[in-house]
């Protein structure tokens, strides 16, 4: 596909908000508090912050310089500047699969709060641990599943300025807004300065243990959207005039910052409400209700909140599903409607059988009862193919390219100085790839 038929965003602004929307969405306001509170709260905070800066800006200006260069999808555009390392783009499309098969499924959690915001979930006597357990039971977990995909679909169909673009620049904004109100809402319960303890006060004694750091990592990946494509591919989006550099420094700060308000909700309302912050997946689910039931119109709050995550869940459902609609569209030369129609079927399929299979596993001395593919899509996706990605993105862009193909892509041929491209290939080289593989070895007992 040529650069004049392709698609691209339309400015600088546009760029940063669909980038940051494919990272800000369940990936910060789910994933990450439940991580944090089962992994040491502010000491996990710590660590991720360096993680981000470390590890995960190098890594995307790495994806940036590669999607936009060669203006192709995942697969494509490894093929294109070098055909044996096509397969590091393949290892993007089966993370983006990988992740098709419970992410949509969270999402449909979501929607289904914002719906029931005004029906049984303030009104029944049952606590909200127990309501979520009953819906995970119920036939509608699997419609609210299919009822997003099909939303992304929608999305998807449109295009990409007609339908990502546009969708990203509403719904962004409005998600900060909603964070932000409810952050000043949850700091005046009672108890609350238990949660910001727990968040903002680390515990230097378990601060930097290899599990907390591993982990981080792979919330740092899960986070950006690094290693499963969708940089790469809204990067072959971008304009030639996109400052890499400065998009990489936003969508970075914009995501950390909706993590760091996603936890100053979160986990002050779960020591006022006498909650554990190692909840768990459920954990944003079980929690928010409890600030909401005390507030004036609760279900209205609940609603507004709920409709605000779906939507941020629709930025990133969107960015995954791009990266293999242009895949099957580009490297199967399907139209942009069949190999939607693809993806959608294959993001159904895969989210079928993560909530209808469970089972457990005895090989060679592990033993495990009643692991779910939720369990294992994402595990290898945050905790293998993302950092694997990774980690081979460094070693592609900063050892086996020459050193002009990255200095062009950060300087606009020239045009810009380029003054971070120095330490920026330095961090590719050695740092951010070297304690990739540290942190793989520690966490396999090598060390």
């Amino acid at each position: 596909m040529s650069e004049q038929a392709r698609a691209s965003f339309g400015g600088k602004l546009s760029a940063i908000l669909v980038a940051a929307g494919s990272a800000i969405g369940l990936g910060s306001i789910w994933r990450f508090p439940y991580m944090a509170g089962e992994n040491g709260g502010a000491a996990f905070l710590l660590v991720y912050l360096l993680c981000v800066f470390v590890v995960g800006i190098p890594v995307m200006l790495g994806e940036f310089a590669v999607g936009r260069a060669t203006k192709l999808n995942a697969v494509g555009a490894f093929r294109s500047l070098s055909r044996p390392w096509r397969w590091l783009g393949y290892n993007g499309v089966l993370g983006a699969l990988f992740i098709s098969g419970y992410y949509y499924i969270v999402a449909g959690w979501s929607l289904e709060y914002m719906v029931n915001s005004f029906g049984q979930l303030y009104s029944s006597g049952d606590s909200f641990t127990s309501q979520f357990a009953l819906f995970q039971a119920s036939p509608r977990q699997a419609i609210y599943t299919v009822v997003f995909i099909l939303l992304t679909h929608l999305i998807i169909v449109r295009g990409v300025e007609k339908g990502i673009e546009k969708a990203s620049k509403v719904m962004m904004p409005a998600l900060f807004i909603i964070l932000i109100i409810m952050a000043i809402r949850v700091a005046l319960m009672p108890n609350a300065i238990e949660g910001y303890r727990f968040f903002l006060k680390p515990d230097f004694s378990t601060a930097f243990s290899a599990e907390t750091i591993f982990t981080a990592i792979g919330q740092a990946f899960f986070s950006l959207s690094l290693g499963m494509g969708c940089m790469v591919t809204y990067a072959s989006y971008f304009k030639k005039e996109n400052h890499l550099t400065s998009t990489s420094m936003s969508v970075a700060l914009l995501t950390l910052l909706v993590a760091v308000l996603a936890g100053l909700v979160i986990f002050p309302a779960v020591f006022s409400a006498g909650l554990e912050p190692a909840e768990g997946a459920s954990l944003i689910f079980i929690t928010l209700p409890e600030i909401f039931k005390d507030m004036p119109l609760a279900s209205v709050w609940s609603a507004i909140f709920f409709l605000l995550l779906t939507l941020a869940s629709l930025t990133s459902t969107i960015s995954f599903h791009e990266v293999l609609t242009a895949y099957f569209a580009e490297e199967h030369k399907f139209s942009r409607k069949n190999a939607t129609r693809i993806t959608s079927a294959l993001s159904v399929a895969l989210c079928m059988l993560t909530l209808l299979w469970h089972f457990d596993i005895d090989f060679a001395g592990i033993k495990l009862e009643n692991i779910s593919f939720f369990e294992i899509f994402d595990y290898v996706t945050a905790n293998i193919l993302m950092p694997l990605g990774g980690l081979l993105t460094c070693i592609f862009v900063a050892w086996f390219m020459k050193p002009d193909f990255l200095r062009n892509e950060i300087t606009n041929y020239g045009t810009l100085k380029g003054r971070v491209y120095p330490l920026l290939r330095f961090a590719l080289r050695y740092v951010t790839p070297l304690l990739i593989v540290y942190i793989f070895l520690k966490n396999l007992g090598v060390f």
